[in-house]
Parts: structure tokens; C-alpha cells; sequence
């Protein structure tokens, strides 16, 4: 167990971090943070044009920052990238900063999620079946590393709202933000 005042989502590209991570942050009264569309704010433009741009090193330089800057904070839901455990200074900042849950998705439901999706520069202009069974194979080892709670698909699908939350509960030891004590 890893008591944290932090939640963070880790997991394959189409698992679902950024909707389940805002309804889980709602839920929990947390500050909910997705990292690509910050890095987007950032930088002034999208995902794709950074890679076109900078490459994927100079992108994932950008992420460890915020990743970084995001993740000292308390009381923070944090939405990962898909690759964002594959630097180790990243997955060691998650594990010290928070309670890192990991969204699981097959390859078939992944394909399915991002059938119409043209925005994820990774997937692009290759056989997306095949890419996304390579990145799985390096990056699962790295989610399940990293993670204190595995979330796995519930009928073909990430967990429910209500399906996450049960598990949570059950495993996360929430601290809470010191309360002021009164003055006298």
C-alpha cells in the first residue's frame, strides 16, 4: 500500500486515463490533470505537431518536466501518457508522489477505442495492430512495476466509475491534507 494524497493513471494508449481520471477526480475531490493536454497548453500547439517538431525524445523531455512539476503537487489526479513510465525517473517520481493505478486495455479494444482517432502521433500511417502490440510488450512490464493497483477492463471495457472506486477504496490509504488547528 502506498498511502498518498495523489491519484495517478498510468496505462495503454485508449485505456481510458483522461475520462475515468475525471469522473475518479471528481469523485475523490481532486484537481484533475491530464499531462498531453497540458503539454499541449504549453506549448501552444498539439501533441502531433510537437513529435513533428521536436521528435519523440524532445516530447518526452517535455513531459518528464511537467510530469515532474504536476506530480509535487497534493491532492492531484494525474492522467499519464501511455509512455510516460518508460523513462525510470519517471516512473520513481510517480511511485514516491502518489497511488499509481494502472488502466489495462487489450489490443482489440484499444483498436476499437481509436479506430476514428487521427491524433496520436505514434499510431500514425502504421499497422496499428502491430504497433500497439509492440508497445505493450516493452511498456506492460513498466505499468506493472510502477503500479499499486491494477484496473482491469470490465467486459472488454475500462472499469466503471462506481467499478474503480470500489477498488480503490478498498486499497488506497488516502492521506488527507493537515487540518489547521484552532487558535485560541
Amino acid at each position: 500500500m502506498n498511502p498518498s494524497r495523489n491519484l495517478f493513471l498510468i496505462g495503454p494508449t485508449g485505456a481510458g486515463k483522461t475520462s475515468l481520471g475525471r469522473r475518479l477526480a471528481t469523485h475523490y475531490g481532486l484537481a484533475f490533470v491530464d499531462l498531453d493536454r497540458e503539454i499541449e497548453r504549453h506549448t501552444g500547439t498539439d501533441v502531433n505537431t510537437v513529435f513533428a517538431i521536436e521528435g519523440e525524445a524532445g516530447f518526452r523531455q517535455r513531459e518528464s518536466t511537467l510530469l515532474d512539476e504536476f506530480s509535487a503537487g497534493e491532492g492531484v489526479l494525474l492522467a499519464t501518457g501511455a509512455g510516460a513510465v518508460l523513462d525510470p525517473r519517471n516512473r520513481a517520481l510517480l511511485a514516491a508522489r502518489g497511488y499509481v493505478l494502472w488502466l489495462q486495455a487489450g489490443i482489440e479494444d484499444q483498436l476499437e477505442r481509436l479506430a476514428r482517432d487521427t491524433q496520436r502521433p505514434l499510431l500514425a500511417g502504421v499497422d496499428r495492430r502491430a504497433r500497439l502490440a509492440a508497445m505493450a510488450a516493452v511498456r506492460e512490464p513498466l505499468y506493472r512495476e510502477t503500479a499499486d493497483l491494477v484496473l482491469p477492463p470490465t467486459h472488454g471495457v475500462v472499469a466503471t466509475s462506481a467499478q474503480a472506486v470500489a477498488l480503490i477504496d478498498l486499497h488506497w490509504q488516502r492521506h488527507s491534507l493537515p487540518t489547521p488547528s484552532p487558535t485560541a
